[in-house]
């Protein structure tokens, strides 16, 4: 089994070789890497050929994240596929373990595992967010994920299949791209749950997350409302939610957190 992992980039020389390398050596695993970078000039291209061979990967201007996503997702030529940000990185093994999951459930349409959060130096910070996200990640329902967007991007996997049947990703999401597609494929199928930590999400001052936290917020409301016609208790909970998660990144953010 081939699975498919892509990359956008753009301007993200820090990072981003943590990612490719996070990708590269996962094991045994038949991996494909594909970086779509956005026309960086700080450095990230004479990374990305010192990796020629090993990732595939181009550099020309794109309409933003979920373009450059997209793009790469069409040269997927995986069973299983997924993107990693430029500044994310998987967990050693992590893919063997989706490859696993997928071979021994072939009804499952798509998945999701553990992710940890980190700082610039690879430190875990914010462990209360995971675990609090942990207690979730077992009971999915589709009225829970539109109360709340307990999903963690970076480990999240699917079915190429469905790109074909559900579509790409909406390029007029900037920020919730994820959470709009999660709710798209979790109407139709419930998710599988792989109960072990796969990638680590990296928050810091520059990235998107970091910067649009009551922004990301607004939008998954919006979006949850959009999908929740049948569970409208559902849409009440996402609300109250959308209150009791912008206090609390409030307050991270008073704590220098």
């Amino acid at each position: 089994m081939r699975i498919s992992v892509v990359t956008p980039s753009f301007n993200q020389a820090r990072f981003i070789e943590r990612t490719i390398r996070s990708v590269l050596e996962q094991g045994r695993v038949d991996v494909e890497h594909i970086v779509i970078d956005g026309g960086s000039t700080d450095g990230t291209l004479d990374i990305l050929r010192r990796y020629e061979g090993r990732i595939a990967w181009v550099s020309e201007k794109d309409r933003g994240q979920a373009h450059a996503i997209n793009k790469g997702l069409t040269r997927a030529t995986g069973q299983i596929v997924a993107w990693l940000n430029s500044d994310d990185t998987y967990e050693p093994g992590a893919l063997d373990r989706v490859a696993h999951h997928f071979t021994g459930d072939p009804d499952c349409r798509w998945a999701y595992g553990k992710c940890r959060i980190v700082d610039e130096d690879d430190r875990e910070i914010r462990t209360f967010i995971t675990r609090y996200k942990n207690l979730l990640l077992a009971r999915y329902t589709f009225p829970r994920l539109l109360a709340e967007n307990f999903v963690s991007q970076p480990a999240v996997f699917w079915r190429r299949g469905l790109l074909d049947e559900i579509g790409y990703l909406n390029e007029q999401e900037h920020f919730c791209m994820d959470y709009d597609y999660w709710l798209r494929v979790g109407s139709r199928y419930p998710a599988g749950v792989i109960p072990e930590y796969l990638a680590n999400f990296r928050y810091h001052r520059a990235s998107k997350s970091g910067s649009v936290d009551r922004r990301q917020f607004e939008d998954e409301l919006r979006i949850a409302r959009a999908f929740g016609g049948e569970h409208p208790w559902a849409i009440l909970l996402h609300t109250a939610n959308y209150y009791k998660i912008v206090a609390a990144y409030k307050l991270l953010e008073a704590l220098g957190r």
